[in-house]
Parts: C-alpha cells; structure tokens; sequence
C-alpha cells in the first residue's frame, strides 16, 4: 500500500522530442502508482530568441525526431519544417505552462500535452504567442488573462524558480524524473528518455 505523500519531480521542457516520446512512458509508470503526486517543473531548454533558426540546426532538430520515431511510441508531424519559421526558444512555451498551472490547479501535465500535440501532431510553432494562448482556450481557459499573465514579472519569477530547482537536481538534460523520499532525498530515475519497464526498476531499486 502506498502513502499519499509519494511524490516526484519531473523536469522537462514542452518543446523537448525526447520529453514527448516520453510521455507515454511516464504515463504507463505513473498508472502503477495512483497516488503519487507529481511536481513539473519547466526546464527551460532555450532561451528567448526572436532570429529564425539557421538552416544546419533545422537539420539536426528535424534529424532527431525520426531518430526518435525509430526508438519510441510516438510519431512527428514532419511538415512542421515546411510550414514554420522556428525559433531555437523555448522559455515562452515553458511560462506557458506555468500560466495554466498558476491559472487552474493541475494544468500543467494538460498544457505540456496540449503544447506538444500542436507542435508535433498538428506543425503549429510553439514559439508563438498565438499558438500558445490557442493551447490555453483548449484547456477552456480565459485568452484575456492567460496572455496577460504569459508576460508577468510573477510567472517569469516562477520560471527562474523552475530553472534553479533544476540547476539545483543538477539536470543537464530532458527528460528527467526523481522520486523524492520521505527524507525529501531526491533520487534520480530517468536522466534521458527510457522505457517505462526501466523506470518500474529504478523506482524498485531506491524504494526499498
């Protein structure tokens, strides 16, 4: 029987390929354990850019999503690069997602999701403001107030909290998840993607 106090740290970036591919392994994880709690904390993997993406680095990002399709459960929507001016800049989708959170409790998994099936399954830029507060109204919340707070002093504050707490876990890539024990000691069970299988046996391993 487990206690209501397990919980974990999950810090990802929602424009991370590899965070998406995870997803569903951290779902099919988190099934086996009903009442964990699960802090998402953004990140952060690149900062805010407003000069398209050259050319060589289009390649390698495009390069690691079928990469990634040959590893994982999950498929990209490729015409994303065809249809897209992208950015190298991910801070406004992860302010995106601690908006939603700060809006309605429990928003954060729903708009990393959300943020993710635009960007990968539906080539819309998540980079852009409007694809974000397009991704908020999915989650039926207000556009008006989601846009106004996605530029607040408060919801930057709280992104430079995430980014410390993971400069604090010392994460140098995404995704990563720790579960944290009842010492509040944070032990690491993925750094990177793996399967859900690995995760069941690391989480055996520290929680003994």
């Amino acid at each position: 029987m487990e206690s209501n106090t397990m919980r974990f740290i999950y810090v990802l970036d929602p424009m991370c390929a590899w965070c998406f591919a995870f997803q569903p392994e951290l779902e099919q994880f988190l099934e086996q354990h009903p009442t964990a709690e699960v802090d998402w904390i953004m990140g952060g993997l690149a900062p805010d850019n407003d000069a398209p993406m050259d050319d060589n680095l289009k390649q390698t990002i495009s390069s690691y999503w079928h990469q990634i399709e040959k590893v994982s459960n999950v498929t990209f929507n490729h015409r994303y690069w065809e249809l897209n001016t992208p950015y190298r800049s991910t801070y406004q989708a992860c302010r995106a997602v601690i908006s939603a959170e700060d809006m309605a409790a429990s928003s954060s998994e729903k708009m990393v999701k959300a943020i993710q099936s635009a960007y990968y399954l539906e080539a819309k830029n998540p980079s852009l403001n409007q694809t974000l507060i397009d991704c908020a109204k999915s989650l039926d919340l207000s556009e008006s107030e989601f846009a106004i707070k996605l530029k607040s002093k408060e919801i930057e504050q709280q992104l430079q909290d995430h980014l410390n707490l993971a400069g604090h876990l010392q994460v140098s890539g995404f995704p990563a998840l720790f579960y944290v024990s009842e010492s509040n000691q944070a032990y690491p069970l993925a750094l990177g993607y793996c399967k859900s299988e690995e995760l069941s046996k690391r989480f055996a391993q520290v929680n003994t």
